[in-house]
C-alpha cells in the first residue's frame, strides 16, 4: 500500500493513467479528495451540458472507458484497489447526475449535492457494488450508480415542479 505523499504524487502526476485516475491532480486534495474531484468535474461537465446532451453522453462514455483503464493501472501502481486519490469515477458519476440538470445554478448545485450524498452514504445497491466488484470497473461502478440515483432524484424534483 502506498502511503508516501511523494509516491502518490509521482504515480498520479507523472503517468498518463495516474493523471486520468487522479482527475488531473484534483484527487491529491488533502481534505475530501472525492469532493474535490466532483468539484473539478463540474467545469468540463457544465461545458458538455451546455454543448448539448449528446456531447455530455459522449463524454460520459469516454470517461467510463478511459477511467476504467486508468483506475486499474493506477490502482496497481499504488497497491490499493480504490485509493482515495483516484477520482475519475467522481467525474463520470457527476456527469451522469448532470444529465438531469439544467444550466441554472440551483440545478447544478442540486446535482452536485445529490451526487455527493449518494456517493458518500452508499445506499443499496451502491455499497454492495463498492464492496464486491474489484479492479477498474469496481472503482467506477459505485459512482456511476450514485450518479444515476442523483439524476433520478433531480428528474423527480423537476417533474414535481421544483425550480431546477
Amino acid at each position: 500500500m502506498t502511503t508516501s505523499r511523494t509516491e502518490l504524487k509521482r504515480v498520479l502526476l507523472r503517468t498518463p493513467d495516474g493523471l486520468i485516475a487522479g482527475g488531473l491532480g484534483s484527487g491529491l486534495s488533502p481534505i475530501a479528495p472525492g469532493t474535490a474531484g466532483s468539484v473539478a468535474a463540474l467545469v468540463p461537465g457544465i461545458l458538455l451540458l451546455w454543448a448539448g446532451v449528446p456531447y455530455l453522453l459522449a463524454g460520459i462514455v469516454f470517461c467510463i472507458a478511459i477511467g476504467t483503464w486508468a483506475c486499474e493501472q493506477a490502482g496497481k501502481r499504488l497497491g490499493v484497489h480504490d485509493h482515495g486519490a483516484i477520482v475519475i469515477d467522481e467525474f463520470a458519476g457527476m456527469w451522469i447526475a448532470l444529465l438531469a440538470a439544467s444550466l441554472s445554478p440551483l440545478s447544478l448545485v442540486a446535482a452536485f449535492a445529490l451526487f455527493r450524498v449518494f456517493d458518500i452514504l452508499k445506499p443499496p445497491p451502491i455499497g454492495w457494488l463498492d464492496r464486491h466488484i474489484h479492479g477498474g470497473a469496481g472503482v467506477m461502478v459505485d459512482d456511476l450508480v450514485a450518479g444515476v440515483f442523483a439524476a433520478g432524484c433531480l428528474w423527480a424534483l423537476r417533474w414535481a415542479g421544483a425550480p431546477l
